[in-house]
Formats: C-alpha cells, structure tokens, sequence
C-alpha cells in the first residue's frame, strides 16, 4: 500500500507539474510558471512521501536551475547567510549536549524533585522541554533526549502503552508550542520564519514578539492534554531506578562544566545580538567550533558530524528557494492575487482569524511545516502589502497557526518523528483526538493572544 502511495504520488506530481508547465497564465511571468510548475511538484512528493524529502528537495533545486527558472544565486541564496549555519551548529550543540550527559542529568534531577502524580509527569514533560530548549537548539534531539529519560519513568512505574503513549505526545507535541518561546527554540523553522519580514528578527526581538504567545500555547497545550487524556491505571513511580541512573551519571564531569559553559556563551550571545550585531547562526557555528578545540573544548568530534543530517539541509533550502524563486518571478504576487480573498481586513482581529484559517487548510493538503511556510508567508505578506501591515506580523501569523497546529502526523515532524521507531508509542487516533481539540488552541493564540500582544509590543 506505501510503494502504491508513493508511485501515486509521483504520477500525480508529475501530471500537475507538466500540466502547469505547459499552460498560461494570465499575470504570470514565464519564469513564475516555472517555478510554480517545479514547487507543486515538489509539494505534491513531499505529502505523499515520494521519497526522502531531502531527495525530492535535490531534484527542485536542480529543475530550478536548469529551467532557468530563477538564477543559481536566488535558488541557493540561504547558503549566503547564516541560517543554513545555526541548523548545523543546532544539531552539533544537541550531540554535545546530549552525549556529554549534562541533559539526562537535568532530567533526572527535575523528575526527582517534582514527580508525584501522572499529572505531574505530563507537565514535568512539558517544563523540561521547555527547559531544555534552551541548552538544545532543535526539538527533535531534545525530544529524544527527553524521552530516553521518560522511557525510565514509564518502566519505574510500569505503565501500559495507552499511558506510555500520553507521556510520549507530551514529549513531542509539547515540543511544537516550546519550540515558539525562543528564536533556537527550533533553530530550523523559527529562524526562516523570523527571515521574511524586511530584516532577520535578532533573538531578542523574537524574545519579545513570540516568548509570551508561546508560553501561553505551551501551558494551554499541557492543559487540554491532561483533559483529554486520563490514566488507566493508577501512578506509582519507584523513584530509585531514576535515582540509580542519577548516580550511575557520578559527579558532574568536565565534559560536563564545558559543555555547560559553551552553551552558557552561546546564550548570552544570542541574547545580545541586538548590541554586538552578529548574526545567530555565526554565534553558533563559533559556539560549535570552541566545543571541538583542545584544552577549552574537546567535546566535539569527528563523529558528532554524523548528527547533521544533510537530507534535513537540502529540505530546508528547497523549501525557503519555493519563496527565494517565488518572491524573484512574481509568483508570490501571482498567488496572493488570484488564491486569496480580494479584500483585506484592516482589522487586525479579523486579518488572524482569516490568517489563520488559509494557513490552516493550507497546512492540512500540504502537510509539510517548511513548504507550507515557504509558499504561505510571502504569499500573505503579498495579499496584506496594500494595507501597510507589518510583513513580520503576517508571516509570524502564518509560523504561529501552522506550527502548534496538526490533525495526523504528517501535519507535524516533531510528532511524525515519535511515531513507530520514535519511541512515543502513540497511534493516529490519539494523534488525531488532541490535534482537533489542539485547533481550537490555535485560534486562542493567534487570534486572541498574539495580536493584543503585538499590540502591546508595537509589531502592530
């Protein structure tokens, strides 16, 4: 059933590519239908898991070039600046801190501390992700990290897979609303959301435009969880296996304090970029260099870059060259004209809620966080241009509905990625039962917290 899924897919991208290829269209350059004709394809592939995605992301960027459909220079531009660099310093911070055992130790110290009631153990997956995304620049490693320690919580207190799986959307999705809090709370997503305004937001400005929304989504989010979902069982959680492998960790190691103070650094830099004027992706790369020099470092190996997954790059470059291309053709303009409603609120209440709702829809065919980003954002930052509303306000919209938004799990990677082999034990049903009541939470954000806020904060 998956290889007919996937040889569908393929015929269907195909037949849609060629069919735009070869048509006209009124208002669309030659190049924008081309560009049009290689990002439907591509969208088409990555929803119906054609292949790898990063396989896929190969193949548009190559069609891009050799259409002529924009230069190579426009194609490859993220390789220009620093975000392609914060992803890769991301993913190499995570394996020090995951490896060097500063993250377990953080874990196991908290769920000591403050784990006494099944309840307790949701929010406690809740808070360390939270905690931990700022030692981890990416979710999917804190993810892991996190539920190798929950995996001992669900032994310690033998709990079924129907109350494993509770803890395992805890860890993942809750991953999706604390991944908003800080600019590297999602060094992939957030950062080519904060790139589509008319300046790169620093790690302040998105401090003080998205911590507040984010912390709201991620309590709101813990609390529907636990309405949702009750124990089948009751909750007894032996703390001495957890105590155990506390002590099996010994004294904090050197290792340890290094790494502890390279990511201190890193943070400090990230918070003050708006003073030093050096980019994020820059800090980190530096941040990730020192942990591998002698003497001050000696974290960081050869081997740890086996962590950065250059599949995840080529995504991330062909999903933002769908907006490089589509911005440099005309096509935003072109989608924005003729794919979005004539009339633009000027009501800022009413502007999110039809935000929103685009995003949405748009989100549920796509699936793909990244593409659906890509083609989203600057086609709303288009449609909004002529009522002078901020181009940061429209794409933060678009980031905010689409991000702590799912109904299965292809809608959203962090809990794809905890699927089967992923080790969060849930299955589509529970997916799906959070995810409808996770929409309304969607709204309450984007529609009722973030625009008082960015009232408040000046964005609007």
């Amino acid at each position: 059933m998956a290889k007919h899924k996937r040889i569908l897919g393929l015929i269907c991208g195909l037949i849609v590519g060629l069919a735009v290829y070869n048509s006209s269209f009124t208002g669309l350059s030659p190049e924008g239908q081309k560009g049009l004709a290689i990002s439907l394809f591509g969208v088409i592939c990555w929803a119906t898991s054609v292949a790898m995605p990063g396989y896929v992301a190969l193949l548009m960027l190559v069609a891009y070039v050799l259409t002529k459909a924009a230069p190579a220079n426009v194609v490859f531009s993220i390789w220009q600046g620093h975000l392609v660099y914060l992803v890769i310093a991301g993913y190499l911070i995570a394996s020090a801190v995951e490896g060097s055992g500063l993250g377990r130790r953080i874990a196991y110290n908290f769920i000591l501390k403050f784990v006494n009631s099944f309840s307790s153990v949701i929010i406690s997956a809740y808070a360390l992700g939270l905690l931990l995304s700022f030692l981890i620049p990416h979710p999917f490693p804190r993810c892991f990290l996190l539920m190798s320690v929950m995996t001992f919580v669900i032994k310690a207190a033998d709990l079924p897979r129907q109350d494993a799986a509770i803890l395992g959307l805890a860890v993942f999705g809750g991953s999706t609303a604390n991944s908003m809090v800080l600019l590297t709370g999602d060094s992939l997503l957030n950062t080519v959301a904060a790139s589509f305004g008319t300046r790169m937001l620093t790690w302040l400005e998105w401090a003080k435009y998205m911590a507040v929304p984010g912390l709201i989504a991620h309590i709101l989010m813990c609390f529907v969880q636990i309405k949702l979902f009750k124990p089948s069982k009751a909750f007894n959680l032996d703390k001495e296996v957890i105590r155990k492998q506390l002590a099996d960790l010994g004294d904090l190691s050197l290792v340890e304090k290094k790494t502890l103070f390279w990511v201190v650094v890193g943070i400090l830099l990230w918070a003050t970029d708006s003073i030093h004027h050096i980019a994020p992706g820059w800090i980190g790369a530096i941040v990730a260099v020192c942990m591998a020099l002698p003497v001050v470092g000696d974290i960081l190996t050869p081997k740890n870059f086996g962590t950065v997954p250059i599949g995840t790059l080529l995504f991330l470059t062909a999903a933002m060259a769908i907006g490089t291309v589509g911005a440099h053709t005309g096509m935003n303009k072109w989608i924005a004209s003729v794919a979005l409603p004539g009339y633009v609120p000027e009501n800022p209440f009413v502007f999110a809620a039809i935000v929103t709702t685009i995003s949405i829809c748009i989100h549920m065919v796509m699936g793909s966080l990244l593409a659906v980003l890509g083609i989203t954002a600057p086609a709303i930052i288009a449609y909004a241009a002529n009522t002078g509303w901020d181009p940061t306000f429209s794409a933060l919209l678009v980031y905010s509905a689409i991000g702590i938004h799912w109904i299965l799990p292809m809608h959203s990677l962090n809990i794809l990625v905890g699927t089967g082999d992923g080790g969060g034990q849930y299955n589509d049903s529970e997916v799906i039962k959070f995810g409808l009541a996770q929409t309304v939470v969607v709204y309450i954000i984007t529609v009722l917290v973030e625009v008082p806020w960015w009232k408040l904060t000046g964005l609007i």
